[in-house]
């Protein structure tokens, strides 16, 4: 049962990190390039500061930083990117596609099998959310976008999957957010994307930035060392779900009887594949 108000309480923050990101773009409070540089500013302060008054330096140096560090970079700045082009929804339903496929596929590389109940129930799961997400009318999708969003789901699964052997997870975490700091931000000046914040959107990156990401991701490594590749690779399929509900609840948008049936074939895939894992 810890382990999985802890699971929940991860993709809650996964999903509140989402609704962060909305309101500070839609609103106009910030453009996506500078909520994505003040956020992992934020979450390299916040960890470190924690990290340093805990039990003092970073392992910056450490091998894991390489592998880290730079799928932690490659997410951030292939998921700030692509939004640029691409619907929402669609950008989602490519990330957590791709998430699933990359650590689904690694898994069976490593020469462990899927369940066929997990494939099943990831299958469902999948099904619910392009259900949920897949936009109406005409879909245009520009190429460079999903090219963008693909490699941030790789970035996201590598990320993911490397976090089972990280020994100290919040020290992980912040030496992950430090040293990604400098790529994701020359990264995205390169690209000339244009700052546009106001004293809202810093508030609002800073609040993703220091507590929905990096407190979360650091939980979200201490949970995977229990969790197998494939559980934490179903379960984040909840995250654009709970972000949605979330949106019903706090900013007044209309819960849809299409968000209802997807919604139901996500948690009902989830729970297919995963409850059994996670309930102890």
């Amino acid at each position: 049962m810890k382990l999985f108000l802890l699971t929940a309480l991860t993709m809650c923050a996964f999903a509140a990190n989402s609704i962060l990101n909305r309101l500070a773009i839609d609103s106009g409070a910030s453009d996506p390039t500078a909520f994505a540089v003040v956020r992992v500013l934020a979450g390299a302060v916040v960890l470190a500061c924690l990290v340093l008054l805990r039990t003092g330096p970073l392992p910056l140096l450490s091998r894991r930083r390489v592998a880290g560090a730079g799928s932690l970079s490659l997410y951030m700045i292939g998921f700030s990117l692509a939004y640029l082009s691409l619907d929402a929804g669609l950008g989602a339903l490519i990330l957590f596609g791709v998430v699933q496929i990359t650590m689904f596929a690694v898994t069976s590389a490593t020469g462990i099998t899927p369940t066929l109940r997990q494939i099943a129930g990831a299958a469902i799961a999948l099904l619910g959310l392009a259900y949920v997400l897949w936009p109406t009318g005409t879909v245009q999708v520009d190429a460079a976008g999903a090219a963008l969003m693909v490699a941030a789901g790789v970035g996201w699964a590598i990320y993911s999957l490397v976090g089972k052997s990280e020994p100290d997870a919040l020290a992980g975490t912040a030496a992950n957010f430090v040293v990604a700091l400098p790529v994701t931000a020359l990264a995205l000046v390169a690209t000339g994307g244009a700052w546009h914040m106001t004293a809202n959107g810093y508030l609002l990156a800073a609040l993703s930035g220091g507590v929905t990401s990096g407190m979360g991701y650091a939980l979200w490594y201490r949970v995977l060392r229990q969790l197998a590749p494939t559980t934490a690779a179903v379960v984040q399929l909840s995250v654009p779900i709970i972000a949605i509900v979330g949106g019903v609840i706090l900013l007044g948008e209309v819960a849809s009887l299409r968000l209802v049936v997807g919604a139901t074939l996500v948690l009902g895939g989830i729970a297919l594949a995963v409850l059994r894992v996670i309930s102890r």
